[in-house]
């Protein structure tokens, strides 16, 4: 244990078990990304997060670098230590093995295979456990995950870029670009910490994407996510020559054409088959299919009418606004498709958690309130 370990001292070190954590964003579903420093005579001997992939864990990491100084040591989780077998064997089990004699972690795991039977085995071992650090912080970081677990979908995040007048395009679809060079980067470092990027099949039509990160060197790709309920497609599109590479998930309408569901498995893609209502998807239902599927964390990209079917339904847990300063008139395509709001009490309001300058643009973060 730190000897005489204080609250600041505590707080310091899961501060850097958290940020560490965070690089795994994107990367580790359908585990949750975690971050784990060691900490022995108030030095870091050890540090590790999630690998991609989910194994392994952030504790084996930190573990394997400390070595033989986790003897005696804290460990300070972002998350509660799994205590479940799988794949691996339960970290709780390795953080006692290794000598560990005090943890310290923001909160418990909602999985059902944890759920506090990791703390409670730490304290079976005799280990100190203390909890409720930065707890608010890694609600927030882990947010896709207890989504995931306790309501069986994604987080999303839905990005919109748009003029000045919250136009998205021209009136001829011309789009590209609206924002500038730091914006869009900014852009890709946000999709490499999702585990998806997803587009309306309009979007998919028009602009031919690649929806990949490009410039950052990540591990693992997003996976393409491409709402359509007909899979009215271009089977020559950029996503259909690339399939094989990187995964491309199609959620469409049961009613859908069996020949273009046939032609699009055989182009790598994976069909989730998902539920409709009136013309259109029910949302709930896509953002459902791709939590099953193992998602934790999506970044949507539009267009205008899916976006404004998911504010709709209620389902933005995170609005990310790029606004240029340009301006396109009546005559442009709006930023939002109709949403059938005649009152102000009607409408969505969010809350605002950042605002910062990128290049020539200005970003805005948004997110739902807390009820």
């Amino acid at each position: 244990m730190i000897v005489g370990a204080t609250k600041a001292e505590d707080d310091r070190y899961l501060a850097l078990a958290l940020s560490l954590g965070r690089r795994g964003q994107g990367q580790t579903w359908p585990n949750p990304a975690v971050g784990c420093v060691i900490v022995a005579n108030g030095r870091v001997v050890g540090r590790g997060w999630t690998s991609p992939g989910g194994r392994p864990h952030a504790e084996v990491q930190a573990l394997a670098q400390a070595g033989p100084n986790a003897r005696g040591a804290t460990a300070y989780v972002s998350l509660e230590p799994c205590a479940h077998h799988g794949r691996t064997p339960p970290c709780a089990e390795a953080l006692i093995a290794a000598g560990i004699v005090r943890v310290v972690a923001p909160l418990e795991d909602v999985d059902p295979r944890v759920e506090g039977k990791g703390f409670a085995m730490l304290r079976a071992a005799g280990i100190a456990v203390t909890t409720g650090v930065r707890a608010a912080e890694a609600a927030q970081d882990h947010a896709g995950f207890f989504l995931n677990r306790e309501q069986g979908r994604p987080l999303l995040t839905l990005k919109l870029a748009l003029t000045l007048d919250g136009r998205i395009a021209t009136a001829t679809g011309e789009s590209q670009w609206i924002t500038g060079p730091e914006a869009r980067r900014q852009v890709h470092a946000m999709r490499a910490r999702h585990d998806a990027v997803m587009v309306g099949a309009g979007t998919a039509r028009i602009d031919d994407p690649s929806l990949t990160v490009r410039g950052l060197g990540v591990t693992r790709q997003p996976v393409r996510v491409v709402v359509s309920r007909r899979i009215d497609l271009p089977l020559m599109g950029h996503l259909a020559r690339t399939a094989k590479d990187i995964p491309v998930w199609i959620c469409h309408g049961r009613d859908a054409d069996p020949s273009l569901v046939e032609a699009w498995q055989g182009l790598g893609a994976t069909l989730l088959p998902c539920e409709v209502s009136g013309r259109q998807l029910e949302v709930a239902s896509v953002l459902g299919a791709l939590g099953t599927a193992g998602l934790t964390r999506v970044f949507c990209e539009g267009g205008g009418a899916l976006a404004a079917t998911l504010l709709g339904a209620d389902l933005v847990d995170e609005l990310v606004v790029m606004s240029a300063g340009l301006l396109l008139g009546a005559e442009g395509r709006p930023a939002l498709g109709a949403m059938g709001i005649d009152r102000l009490a009607e409408a969505p309001r969010l809350d605002l958690v950042e605002s910062r300058i990128i290049g020539p643009d200005v970003m805005t973060r948004w997110r739902r309130p807390i009820a």
